[in-house]
């Protein structure tokens, strides 16, 4: 049972990588806060004038500075960071200088890099000295070093991180410093021009220009809160941390990765909005970490074949799939099953966009909430809590199978099993001891170690009640599953 287990961990951990990071020696990141509902407003597309936008540029890169880090033994979720990942991050973004070897020019009063160290940028956005950059670009540094375009170098003092949206803040101590004016994001529009500034290859100071290409992006892997803006504005590694201003020099988000095969610019970037980071900002000023609403529930995205097996004409909404004892979401009466379509007056389009209203919502506040139970719409009121400090999310990608359970092998689920897949309390169900590659279970979505807890919303407490349960399944007919993997629970589909 504990290759088992081991075979399980693994599979749950894997993931791929399909981007870069853009700060060097920061740790590669691979590659789920909607709007309020209210309609952005009109924004005039501001073409360039003759002199171009060298008014943006001299109002914006005075406050845009280089970040120099020495790395510490430990990352800071208290990680140790491995010699070999350290060396493959080097690799990859080519240290100070450049990426792969490239070596732009140095001045003598630029911050030279160290080994297990990285540099990137970062943003003034106070006049006190508060510096907005990305947490990878700080992540794990025992020392930071900020330095101005007019050469000032001052140590930073990490106010505080927070790595499910990259982003940190830094203080520094100096006079007359310069600041970024903030911007609101979510007036943006597609098309409209934008400016990126940070220092790609150490060169300080450097204004490149493109458009906005789209707004809201998600599911991108980043980070587990995501809402980019992405722009085609010219951004490389050493621009993590910088700032992206719209035509007026005003601060709309902070640029954080570039989808690249290359590790260098392909027209495709994006940047964490102010709508997201200053909140962020304001509360790890206030209160040294982010305050999050909470509701308690583990949720997913609805499948047309989900739809169906719920009654649901449209697949959209959030899917209920767990609801946390004791959690607002339990206290106001939400059920596992249940689809949230509205939220605070707001659609609900899906589980990522719930996700943004909720984490965005004032501690306390009472929240209308509509759902559709059992086919018939139902009006809640939750009352939204704190988040805790850790969250577990499960994620599994459901498709039809040609079979319901075939090259699926289960046994009963004793409680030295439970305790080592991680299950707390009286666990009941059977475990997934095996599933055969390209078979219908593994296009399901079932993995080794799932625990199988339902079958078409009937309980499954053993192998002989798995056998009966499966057995009835009729030829075409889509099979909505139950599972507990590694403590959070969630719906799969299946078609016979």
């Amino acid at each position: 049972m504990k290759e088992l287990v081991q075979k399980a961990v693994v599979a749950s951990c894997a993931v791929v990588a399909v981007g870069a990071l853009l700060a060097w020696g920061g740790q590669p990141l691979p590659f789920s806060h909607a709007s309020s509902g209210a309609q952005p407003a009109a924004a005039a597309v501001v073409a360039p004038a003759a002199n171009g936008f060298t008014d943006v540029a001299k109002a914006v890169t005075p406050a845009v500075v280089n970040i120099t880090t020495v790395m510490g033994e430990k990352a800071s979720d208290g990680r140790k960071i491995p010699d070999e990942l350290r060396d493959r991050m080097e690799e990859f973004f080519g240290g100070p200088g450049g990426p792969r070897g490239f070596r732009g020019p140095q001045g003598p009063g630029e911050p030279r890099g160290h080994r297990g160290g990285g540099q990137g940028s970062g943003v003034i956005v106070s006049a006190e000295g508060y510096v907005l950059t990305n947490n990878h670009v700080i992540d794990g540094a025992k020392e930071v070093t900020v330095t101005l375009p007019d050469k000032r170098e001052f140590k930073g003092a990490i106010v505080g991180t927070d790595p499910k949206t990259d982003l940190a803040v830094v203080k520094i101590d100096g006079q007359n410093l310069p600041s970024v004016v903030w911007g609101d994001a979510s007036k943006l529009q597609v098309g409209e021009y934008v400016l990126a500034v940070g220092n790609p290859f150490g060169l300080n100071s450097t204004v490149t220009l493109g458009i906005v290409s789209a707004l809201g992006r998600g599911r991108m892997g980043i980070t587990q809160y995501e809402d980019f803006i992405q722009s085609d504005a010219a951004i490389n590694p050493g621009n993590s941390g910088g700032a992206l201003v719209n035509t007026r020099g005003e601060l709309v988000g902070i640029n954080t990765a570039i989808f690249s095969q290359t590790g260098g610019y392909q027209g495709v970037g994006f940047a964490v909005p102010t709508s997201m980071g200053k909140p962020i900002y304001e509360s790890l000023i206030k209160n040294g970490k982010v305050v999050r609403g909470y509701l308690g529930v583990g949720i997913q995205d609805l499948s047309q074949d989900l739809a169906k097996s719920f009654g649901i004409k449209q697949a959209a909404g959030a899917l209920v799939s767990d609801v946390k004892e004791e959690s607002p979401a339990g206290q106001a009466g939400l059920k596992q099953g249940d689809v949230i379509v509205a939220y605070q007056g707001s659609p609900v389009e899906d589980a990522v966009a719930l996700q943004r209203l909720v984490t965005r919502t004032t501690v306390g506040m009472k929240v209308p909430v509509k759902v559709i139970r059992d086919g018939h719409e139902k009006d809640l009121t939750v009352t939204i809590g704190e988040q805790p400090e850790t969250t577990k999310v499960a994620k599994a990608e459901a498709g039809e199978a040609d079979y319901a359970f075939a090259g699926v092998a289960v046994q009963d689920l004793d409680r030295e099993t439970a305790k080592e897949l991680g299950l707390k309390g009286k666990a009941q169900g059977v475990v997934v001891t095996g599933v055969e590659p390209e078979s219908g279970a593994e296009k399901a979505g079932l993995m080794t170690g799932d625990v199988i807890r339902e079958i078409n919303r009937q309980p499954v407490k053993s192998v002989k009640e798995f056998e009966k349960a499966s057995s009835a399944i009729k030829k075409g007919e889509n099979v909505l599953i139950l599972i507990d993997r590694r403590g959070s629970a969630l719906f799969l589909t299946a078609k016979v």
